[in-house]
């Protein structure tokens, strides 16, 4: 995202203007109050040199948004994730964002998550992601990467 969004000037206090360059919006953020020490931390990003300026990994490896409560209006219609999920009829059930954190948008889904994810630990990323799709396609849930 850091090809996408470009800070084009600090206004101190946490406050940024940010150019998108596929849309062309200029929209004016703020580093969300509970985020301050997390967006003043750049370790997180040392190994993504095109992470989103305002993307941080807390230290068990969660992604946030810094400025969440004033993100671009392209980021709000934007929704990233690694593995979508679709219940029996279609419906988006939940997801699974940057590297294992697992979204469930029914508390059916959340249940089934919480049996699971036990089995999970100790498995490389390949392993952890054939062992998801695997109990969620068993499931009756249908995957999308």
């Amino acid at each position: 995202m850091n090809l996408v969004h470009t800070i084009t000037e600090d206004r101190g206090d946490n406050t940024f203007v940010v150019y998108n360059y596929y849309s062309g919006e200029v929209t004016e953020v703020r580093v969300d109050a509970d985020k301050t020490a997390l967006y003043e931390d750049t370790r997180s990003l040392e190994n993504l040199p095109d992470a989103c300026p305002f993307l941080r990994f807390d230290t068990e490896g969660k992604a946030w948004c810094t400025v969440h409560l004033t993100r671009p209006e392209i980021c709000r219609d934007y929704c990233c994730w690694r593995l979508l999920i679709y219940d029996a009829q279609g419906r988006r059930a939940g997801r699974v964002l940057y590297q294992r954190t697992f979204v469930p948008d029914t508390a059916e889904l959340g249940r089934l998550w919480e049996e699971e994810k036990p089995k999970l630990s100790g498995l490389t990323d390949r392993e952890w992601d054939v062992a998801v799709i695997g109990f969620l396609t068993k499931a009756g849930y249908r995957v999308r990467q």
